[in-house]
């Protein structure tokens, strides 16, 4: 494992209409591994991970995307929002096939496919599927491009849970492969399956970190969750 992290956020500070949305953030997702930032609704996981791509600039504190400044290695990162409205007139087959012409050396279109199980969705307008089978397909456009790097927010939203395992498989496969996974969910089992490191946020701080079998030695993942958050709506 290298030891320079593959994201690193210090004394991240951001205010966003008035009101201080990241509150001095620090974490680490180390090179190799699956990283799950864990929190509440409003914790500013989101915004954390805007930070990260260079869509929001932080008023203090540092960013270090693969080594370098957010937007520095946008080619080797690949990132799954929770919604790409941009597509929704497109069939998943196009969106694909274009996705893999922007990168000299893609993933082949039908390993994704089969991996996720796509291909009864590949002609159906993406705007006409449900919210798990979007997901899947935003999954696959993460990946297509060899990322060394994957940020998945809210991963299996939506999903059923066929497609919720199907994504799981693919995620530790990643892992496998020595990409970095930073991971957002609500879902605790899926976070104590897949993570190799958890940190739990609250008010845009960090509150607690460490690996599965360190903060359940105790308690169950979710109890420490509720313990460490104010459960802001």
């Amino acid at each position: 494992m290298t030891s320079s992290p593959a994201l690193e956020l210090s004394e991240v500070t951001l205010t966003l209409g008035g009101t201080r949305v990241l509150d001095g953030l620090s974490w680490t997702a180390a090179a190799g591994e699956i990283t799950a930032l864990l929190g509440p609704n409003g914790a500013g996981k989101t915004t954390a991970i805007r930070c990260v791509t260079g869509m929001l600039a932080p008023d203090a504190g540092s960013v270090r995307v693969l080594g370098g400044p957010p937007g520095s290695a946008n080619d080797r990162v690949g990132l799954m929002p929770q919604s790409v409205g941009a597509w929704s007139a497109a069939r998943p087959g196009e969106m694909l096939r274009y996705l893999a012409s922007l990168y000299p050396d893609p993933v082949p279109v039908h390993e994704l496919v089969d991996a996720l199980a796509l291909a009864p969705l590949l002609h159906r307008p993406y705007r006409r599927l449900s919210g798990g089978e979007q997901q899947a397909v935003n999954l696959a456009g993460a990946l297509i491009g060899r990322p060394e790097l994957v940020l998945l927010d809210e991963p299996t939203a939506g999903m059923d849970p066929h497609a919720r395992r199907r994504t799981w498989t693919v995620i530790e496969g990643l892992r496998s492969s020595g990409v970095s996974v930073l991971l957002t969910t609500h879902d605790m089992d899926e976070a104590a399956r897949l993570a190799d490191r958890v940190w739990i946020m609250d008010a845009g701080r960090v509150r607690i970190c460490g690996t599965v079998p360190e903060l359940t030695a105790h308690a169950s993942l979710e109890d420490v969750f509720l313990r460490h958050t104010g459960g802001a709506a």
